[in-house]
């Protein structure tokens, strides 16, 4: 049977928006799940993916219909993985799960077939621990959520990967109108969200510092250095300023940021009196008096016409 297929292995919100970017691609993508009901599920979450991209612009028409066809379900992983060139797995966070997924996907597939993780905290040397056959084929792939919408996916080699594949997956993502970066190193945190990180840990020291509120740090953020990053990162705008104003201005103001080894005290006291964000009603935030289902469709506006934008300079 000849490998042409897309095999994406778990049909929830990650897994249907992988799903939908692979067939928009032009690949047949088969969506696996536990059952019918759930891969059926996650087939329309994927159609309404494209459906959505096609009614921004961001597919034509005929790239929607074609893509919508290409997708198909199955709830068998050895059938599925007959007719896989790329396997990319999106099922529920734990370690166990994806190993034993991992360890079976190693004794099907043949060597030529990668075999992805769409992990966000797990190390792929881990993952992949039980695979004795081809570990070498084994990779992590992080779509940023939303995947339909984000350009981002962090392709991260673990200990045993080899490089000429994390590349062909790497390349293989650059067609899938994506804009894959190749970490070397399987770190907590991959790439993209250590920096997310040393952001949070800096804004939330500025509120628990008096500095500013929660409100004034994310307006100064997205309306500030937000505004340049899709196509201006901090290193071009070092390189802009010039590497010895960006050393002074780090000599004067990286002694006074946050440096902190763990989790700020701020934080944590949120959590123990059960201030947890927008689900409990109550975090940086008042959500009593605000939508959360309305900022993330502004979120959702925002990053597609930043995507039309993008598109038209790569053009």
């Amino acid at each position: 049977m000849d490998r042409t297929h897309v095999m994406v292995v778990g049909a929830g919100m990650m897994g249907s928006g992988i799903a939908a970017m692979g067939a928009l691609a032009g690949h047949p993508v088969v969506l696996v799940d536990l059952s019918a009901e759930q891969a059926q599920r996650g087939l329309q979450r994927a159609v309404d993916c494209i459906r959505l991209r096609e009614a921004n612009g961001l597919a034509t028409a005929a790239e929607a219909e074609t893509a919508v066809a290409n997708l198909s379900t199955d709830v068998e992983v050895p059938r599925a993985a007959e007719r896989a060139f790329l396997v990319i797995e999106a099922i529920v966070e734990k370690l166990e799960a994806k190993q034993a997924l991992f360890r079976q996907l190693d004794e099907l597939l043949p060597a030529e077939v990668p075999i992805c993780s769409n992990t966000s905290g797990l190390r792929i040397t881990d993952i992949s621990a039980l695979c004795d056959a081809h570990p070498e084929r084994t990779v992590t792939t992080h779509f940023w959520l939303p995947a339909h919408l984000v350009p981002l996916v962090e392709v991260v080699m673990g200990d045993r990967t080899a490089e000429a594949v994390a590349v062909r997956v790497r390349d293989e993502l650059r067609t899938w109108r994506k804009s894959p970066v190749l970490v070397r190193k399987d770190l907590p945190g991959q790439l993209a969200n250590r920096v997310f990180q040393a952001i949070i840990r800096e804004a939330i020291d500025i509120v628990a510092s008096g500095l500013a509120s929660a409100e004034d740090v994310d307006t100064a953020i997205a309306a500030g250095m937000a505004m340049r990053f899709p196509v201006w990162g901090p290193l071009m705008h070092l390189d802009a300023i010039g590497t010895d104003l960006g050393l002074s201005v780090q000599d004067t103001v990286l002694p006074s940021i946050c440096a902190d080894r763990e989790a700020s005290p701020y934080i944590r006291e949120m959590v123990a009196r059960g201030d947890l964000g927008a689900k409990t009603g109550r975090g940086f935030y008042d959500w009593s008096t605000r939508d959360m289902d309305a900022a993330m469709a502004t979120r959702d506006r925002f990053i597609i016409e930043a995507c039309k934008v993008l598109e038209g300079l790569r053009a």
